[in-house]
């Protein structure tokens, strides 16, 4: 079990991809916080990864766009209390709706993507580097959509916040990389037959698309003592290979 006595957090991980890496992450040994706001959706998560005889995991129902700093201070402080440190930290929650014209967008939505996007990992980054540094090493995982960073039309909030998430992510890296050993790297995951893309193209031919499974191997890799010392990368699952 290469994750024996690994604490990681991941965000949204009651969706598709989170809670996919939720499983395998578990089923390597890690203490997973599955950190989601929908409680049915961590309930389902959290059952999937006891079938599994995987450690139990833990449920943290936490809405990253109505919570306040003192929320997110308070989680830090909860996960330092139960564990001390924490070797993982992985960014899978999203807020995507529609492709939408930036005249038709409301304020509401724009500022409902902006917040679950870019400043919840911010802010989870700040409250819990203290948590990772204590670590002999530690990982955190951004999720970042390669179409949306080309900047097509209609991308809206989605597409502006994952363009400055992968930026944030490699400043991030930059200033850790000389004075810590928590390495800062990007997912890229790709067309799989997710939640999220059968929302984003419903008319999509699912079948031709890989399963949410088939990004096991790069969270296990990102997040395992593999990827120590790899840090500011961006690794696209299309083309990973261990």
């Amino acid at each position: 079990m290469p994750l024996n006595n690994h604490v990681i957090l991941i965000t949204g991980a009651g969706g598709g991809l989170g809670g996919t890496a939720a499983l395998a992450l578990a089923k390597q040994g890690a203490q997973i916080i599955l950190l989601d706001k929908l409680i049915p959706k961590l309930e389902a998560v959290y059952d999937r990864i006891v079938a599994a005889n995987a450690p139990e995991p833990i449920m943290y129902p936490f809405d990253l766009a109505g919570a306040n700093e003192n929320d997110y201070l308070e989680l830090a402080e909860r996960v330092g209390d139960k564990y001390g440190s924490l070797q993982g930290l992985l960014h899978s929650a999203v807020e995507f709706s529609h492709f939408t014209p930036v005249s038709q967008t409301s304020t509401k939505d724009w500022g409902q993507a902006i917040s679950v996007n870019l400043n919840a990992p911010f802010l989870l980054c700040r409250v819990l580097l203290p948590l990772l540094q204590k670590s002999t090493h530690a990982s955190i995982v951004f999720t970042s959509d390669s179409s949306a960073r080309a900047a097509p039309a209609y991308s809206g909030a989605y597409g502006v916040s994952k363009i400055a998430l992968e930026g944030f992510a490699k400043i991030l890296a930059e200033e850790l990389e000389a004075t810590s050993t928590i390495r800062v790297n990007t997912l890229i995951p790709g067309p799989v037959d997710s939640p999220l893309r059968k929302r984003a193209y419903p008319a999509e031919d699912k079948a031709r698309l890989p399963a949410m499974e088939s990004l096991a191997s790069a969270y296990l890799y990102l997040l395992g003592p593999q990827s120590i010392g790899i840090t500011g990368q961006t690794v696209d699952a299309r083309t990973f290979h261990l």
